[in-house]
């Protein structure tokens, strides 16, 4: 029953791991690219650290790796918003089917800090509904 666990854990694990390395490569921006790496390739190499746990059976191998999954969960997503965060500031463009751009005229370009309400950018109007 172990070996059953341990296949089906790792192999799900390498399932995520080539989702995320085909989405690399599939993805038509930046951002899309940071998501799908960030999403599939952390639930990946969880499910293979506790494939690797379950076949060791040890206290101690269990606990690192549990320390690593806490680490792993903690660091990718952060590491992800600050590689997007350098991206959008260096200018790279949004891909050109994406709809919105919440932070369009948000923040100052030069400083990268948050603009007050009154130096933002008028909203635009995306309805078409006339007001009587």
């Amino acid at each position: 029953m172990t070996e059953i666990t341990i296949g089906i854990l790792a192999s799900f694990g390498a399932i995520f791991v080539l989702l995320a390395a085909v989405g690399l490569i599939r993805m038509p921006d930046t951002y899309l690219r940071i998501s799908v790496t960030t999403k599939a390739a952390t639930l990946g190499i969880g499910l293979l650290l506790v494939a690797a746990a379950v076949f060791f059976g040890d206290m101690s191998i269990t606990t690192k790796v549990l320390a690593i999954i806490l680490f792993i969960l903690l660091t990718a997503p952060v590491s992800a918003h600050l590689i997007g965060r350098a991206s959008y500031f260096s200018d790279v463009k949004l891909w050109k089917g994406s709809v919105l751009d919440d932070l369009e005229g948000k923040y100052d370009k030069f400083s990268h800090k948050l603009k007050s309400d009154d130096e933002k950018a008028p909203e635009k109007k995306t309805d078409n509904i006339e007001e009587d």
